[in-house]
């Protein structure tokens, strides 16, 4: 831990990026674990391979409405319940251990509410291993031939890499052997862990063929987890102290040459096989703390961070030995992450230490979703925001993933059940959420310049010079001393030679002769190495004069596939500005169009209003124009009730006031008489005038039957012979005279006389349009016997058709009368009564239903 007296190490500026950095969104994923139980009520539905539905479960209401709302989240892919575990790593970690053997980092870390299955997806069980053991089990049979030695690299403690001879690296083992406080390396020769032989079958092994061989890999590990925002080292070995036992040691955060930030002190153990490596992670994950809460039996109480560290540097241009170049070595790792779930202290009543621990792990993952919303907000409104990474460990200590030193992908394991609806949702949103943070790609990086193929061209050569090296009988190798006895062995044999004489002539030449064919053998065989050796040297010449112009013609592709490079960083960044520009003009759309969906909205309830108004004024416009004829009708019916009574009440009074005149008339004339007869008295004899009589109430009755309804007025003065008169029709119009078959000719009786007609049986078109009136003759029996004429008369005019419409305006009505004056005198004027009658029958019709009569008698009183 750091003194709070010391003051920190000022942070070097980071490494500025080009613009033009490709991107990809951080991959999210989502797991969803079988229910407990059968009868247990899920609130998780599996849409698509993309997509889920959250269901709120019964008797939560999700808005004020109280309806049930369904929201869907979509993801780079969804395994359902019955995804296995190798489908999972195939989809999800293969490609971050691809990465790890091409030198780029990767980061895959697991979130979830607690008890949705983070631990299993890991770690897994006998029979289904989890995405930890996959991987290392991938990058061991992908690496295996591949691996130095013991101890060639040896961390140097500052996130570094340094390489050793393998005379340094013997020493290193012969030292590490010796010590016995320092606890021996796992050996790969041990006989393998049951459990984990259980975990991935053959038929699941998985390997990478894009391996370079003319490399060499070391693999080290480390496991970290993070208790209470504290760091702790699970592989370290601290002594045991019976009586005073300490507690383990925090460690702390610090930041490399390279801006990387790494836990200093970590211990990292060298790996060199999948068994091997598991072994660690189990010594490790026995001292992981776990405890039982009521959500869970074995509840993970801290954040947990397994390191996978894979070094690798290429071979000399030989292909036998590694290069002892410290920046020729790459170093990239795999981090797999294994959160703490989220959890509610109201479920899990946790108390004391517990309740701390739940407060911590809550709060580092709050951390990580403030991390993420800056980062998504800096990226997508271009904004600085200091990102508050220091804020917990686990984010300081990814700090550099988040800033594009390599790919990150989370895997969000979800519990379908519907206690857990409410943190569901909230680690949803989260997810959802971070697929909108861009992580810049990492880059290739080469690692030398160095010919490829070294490895097997210098394996090639070996095998071919011991197959011809056993062809010809040769040594395979001059140093091995059994090879050495069989090249003397395929000599020709010396003869058995005892001498027993110096001056022996016989056994010395033949011994003489022996030696020299063997000589002669030997200068043979020593001829044909040299050739065979000159034939190898002139073609390896060739092959390195081929190897440079290949080198040459490889160099011109670089060159080439650089300027390509140029282009395409170019394109790239014209695509980018572009993609930022359709973004922008899509935003806008999407304003534009949720401003025209407003408006549209308006304009249908404002249409929607108009047409209630008009539906509205129609029916008080109908409603009215039937109440006006419905009042016009009472009008009417009104009007011609007073008329007739108006009518009723001045006949009456014109009766009592002639009926007053005659009374008067006649006291007039008795008062005349009365005066005559006195005056007579005196020598006059007058004649006394005849009385006249007054009209009887019959006759005055069938005067009144045959009044019509608006009687003519009664004459104040003596009657004068009628004007005579012609009919209305007989103007300067012409007529379309119009006689019906059916009609009796009565030549000029009860006939008008109509000048300027166009008589027709039937009325046309043609002759309408001709005139201007109409008139249709009708004739029919009177009640008394006679033949009455009626003349139905109207006004022809045009329509908008182009046709004629006639519109009837008046009726006449022609009939005669006997007049019956046996009872009545006649006055002045009198006499021309036949001749008055005579000029009635001739006269034009009027335009009434009366009969018309010269004059009228006044009644007696």
């Amino acid at each position: 831990m750091q003194r709070p007296g010391k003051g920190r190490t000022p942070r070097r500026p980071a490494l500025k990026k080009p613009s033009s950095v490709e991107k990809d969104p951080v991959g999210v994923y989502c797991r969803i674990r079988p229910l407990g139980a059968e009868d247990e009520e899920c609130c998780v539905e599996m849409i698509s391979n993309s997509t889920i539905q959250l269901h709120a479960p019964d008797g939560l209401k999700a808005n004020r409405n109280g309806e049930y709302k369904e929201t869907q989240y979509s993801f780079k892919k969804v395994f359902g319940i019955n995804t296995s575990q190798i489908e999972l790593f195939e989809d999800v970690a293969k490609p971050l251990v691809e990465d790890l053997i091409h030198c780029k980092n990767g980061l895959l870390f697991t979130y979830g509410v607690t008890g949705s299955g983070k631990t299993f997806t890991m770690t897994g069980s006998p029979g289904e291993g989890g995405l930890l053991p996959r991987s290392l089990d991938m990058i061991f049979n992908s690496i295996g031939p591949f691996q130095a030695k013991r101890f060639v690299f040896k961390p140097d403690e500052k996130n570094g890499m340094e390489i050793q001879s393998q005379v340094d690296a013997l020493l290193e083992r012969q030292k590490k052997d010796s010590q016995q406080s320092v606890p021996k390396t796992p050996s790969s020769r041990h006989k393998a862990d049951p459990e984990f032989a259980d975990m991935i079958s053959s038929e699941e092994a998985c390997k990478s063929e894009s391996v370079d061989e003319d490399c060499c890999y070391s693999v080290f590990v480390s496991y970290i987890e993070v208790y209470n925002n504290y760091i702790y080292d699970l592989l370290e070995d601290a002594p045991f102290d019976p009586i005073r036992p300490k507690p383990p040691q925090s460690k702390i955060l610090r930041e490399d040459q390279n801006h990387n930030m790494y836990v200093a002190g970590c211990t990292e153990v060298e790996v060199k096989s999948t068994e091997e490596a598991f072994e660690v992670f189990w010594k490790g994950q026995k001292k992981r703390r776990i405890a039982n809460t009521q959500l869970n039996r074995e509840s993970s109480r801290s954040h947990s961070v397994f390191t996978l560290k894979l070094a690798q540097a290429p071979l000399d241009a030989d292909g036998d030995h590694i290069l002892q170049d410290k920046n020729q070595v790459n170093v990239s790792q795999l981090c797999l992450v294994d959160l703490a779930g989220s959890e509610r202290t109201s479920r899990t009543r946790a108390e004391g230490s517990r309740l701390r621990e739940a407060g911590n792990i809550n709060q580092s993952l709050m951390t990580l979703r403030t991390c993420m919303e800056v980062l998504r907000e800096n990226q997508m409104c271009g904004t600085s925001k200091m990102v508050p990474y220091r804020d917990s460990k686990v984010t300081h200590l990814f700090k550099n993933y988040f800033d594009g030193e390599g790919k990150v992908r989370m895997i969000v394991c979800v519990n379908p059940k519907a206690d857990d609806y409410d943190e569901t949702m909230l680690v949803m949103r989260f997810a959802e959420m971070t697929q909108e943070v861009e992580i810049a790609r990492p880059v290739d990086r080469p690692i030398c310049g160095l010919a490829a193929g070294r490895r097997h061209r210098n394996q090639a050569f070996r095998d071919e010079l011991s197959r011809r090296l056993e062809e010809r009988g040769g040594p395979i190798n001059a140093d091995d001393p059994g090879l050495l006895s069989q090249l003397i062995e395929s000599l020709p044999a010396l003869p058995p030679c005892e001498l027993v004489d110096p001056a022996d002539d016989q056994m010395l030449p033949r011994l003489i002769e022996a030696l020299e064919r063997r000589q002669r053998i030997r200068q043979l065989l020593t001829e044909q190495f040299s050739k065979t050796a000159t034939t190898l040297k002139s073609m390896i010449h060739q092959f390195d004069s081929q190897l440079n112009s290949k080198d040459t013609f490889l160099h011109d592709q670089r060159s080439k596939l650089s300027e390509k490079d140029k282009v395409i960083l170019n394109q790239k960044a014209e695509l980018e500005r572009l993609e930022k520009k359709s973004k922008t003009l899509e935003y806008k759309v999407d304003i534009l169009q949720k401003t025209t969906d407003m408006y549209e909205h308006d304009k249908r309830s404002l249409q929607n209003e108009l047409e209630t108004r008009e539906q509205r004024l129609q029916r008080e416009l109908s409603e009215r124009r039937r109440m006006e004829q419905r009042m016009q009708g009472v009008v009417t019916d009104t009007k011609l009730k007073w008329e007739k009574e108006c009518e009723r009440r001045v006949n009456a009074k014109q009766l009592e006031m002639q009926n007053k005149l005659w009374v008067k008339d006649e006291k007039l004339k008795q008062l005349k008489a009365i005066v005559t007869e006195s005056s007579s008295s005196g020598g006059f004899s007058v004649e006394r005038p005849e009385k006249p009589e007054r009209p009887s109430r019959e006759r005055d009755r069938s005067m009144a039957r045959k009044r019509s309804a608006s009687p003519s007025p009664l004459p104040t003065a003596p009657p004068v012979r009628p004007v005579h008169r012609r009919s209305h029709s007989a103007g300067g119009e012409k007529w379309v005279d119009h006689k019906p078959t059916s009609n009796l000719d009565l030549d000029t009786v009860m006939q008008p006389i109509i000048p300027n007609a166009i008589t027709v049986s039937t009325p046309s078109e043609r002759a309408l349009s001709k005139c201007h009136k109409y008139v249709l003759r009708h004739q029919e029996l009177a009640s008394d016997g006679e033949i009455e004429t009626k003349l139905i008369k109207g006004n022809v005019f045009k329509t908008r058709g182009g046709g004629q419409s006639v519109q009837f305006t008046d009726i006449e009505t022609l009939r005669q009368d006997c007049p019956t004056a046996s009872s009545r005198k006649r006055r002045s004027g009198s006499g021309e009564g036949p001749a008055n009658i005579d000029d009635i029958e001739n006269r034009a019709p009027v335009t009434s239903t009366s009969t018309i009569h010269g004059y009228q008698k006044r009644r007696k009183p």
